[in-house]
């Protein structure tokens, strides 16, 4: 299928010279992007950009440090801690409850067994 400027479906036909320009284009831009991939002026810009961005993080951190705000790292850190803790705390919460449920449930059946039971008479007491 062929389409038309507009993305519509065209009926007409790619034109022979159509083709030899996208193939040409297409090959420039493999030729310009192959160039740039090789060039050691644009690999040492990527370079110092990555190494400038290392020194900004490293920057950041330090005037952070020195304002004594957390950085992100350490809020994650405190953020998994949290996370960690309030699980345990849902797990002991948990127990709790259940234990409560085993007491309550010993308590019934010591009642039970409580008002099953006929009172003891008091002895005689020999004279």
């Amino acid at each position: 299928m062929n389409y038309d400027k507009t993305g519509q479906d065209s009926e007409e036909p790619i034109r022979p010279d159509q083709d030899g320009l996208r193939a040409r284009s297409e090959q420039a831009i493999g030729e310009l992007a192959q160039a740039l991939i090789e060039s050691p002026t644009v690999h040492n810009a990527i370079a110092a950009a990555f190494g400038a961005r290392e020194k900004a993080i490293e920057a950041q951190q330090a005037a952070m440090s020195a304002l004594n705000l957390p950085s992100a790292g350490d809020v994650e850190r405190i953020e998994r801690r949290l996370r960690s803790f309030s699980q345990r705390l849902e797990e002991v919460e948990e127990q709790l409850d259940e234990a409560n449920r085993e007491l309550g449930t010993l308590r019934r059946q010591l009642a039970e067994k409580g008002e099953k039971k006929p009172a003891k008479k008091p002895k005689a007491e020999k004279v």
